[in-house]
């Protein structure tokens, strides 16, 4: 499994429910996407930063999703351009599950 850490710097600070608001308003476009097997939105405790945590099958899998269209729209709807960072997920817990994945 591939991690993808993807933030962007706001142009002003969000409260909770602002982010929850947006973020539902684009979360349907994610279900169902390709190789995507979670994702979690978040805002850091100042409000400055907001993103999301993706779970992908693959690094191909999050590249495929990342495309310079879906970067220019995140520029243009956060007002600043996407980070995207990725890691290697060896082990994962699911306590919900209450499984080991490897």
């Amino acid at each position: 499994m591939m991690m993808s850490i993807v933030s962007f710097e706001l142009q002003r600070r969000w409260t909770l429910d602002e982010a929850a608001s947006v973020f539902e308003s684009t979360a349907p476009k994610y279900l169902g996407k390709p190789g995507l097997i979670r994702k979690h939105y978040f805002l850091t405790e100042d409000g400055a930063r907001a993103g999301g945590v993706y779970l992908w099958n693959t690094k191909a899998d999050a590249e495929a999703c990342y495309t310079r269209e879906w970067q220019a729209n995140v520029t243009e709807k956060y007002g600043g351009p996407p980070e995207i960072r990725y890691a290697h997920v060896p082990v994962s817990v699911d306590n919900d599950r209450r499984t080991i994945e490897t």
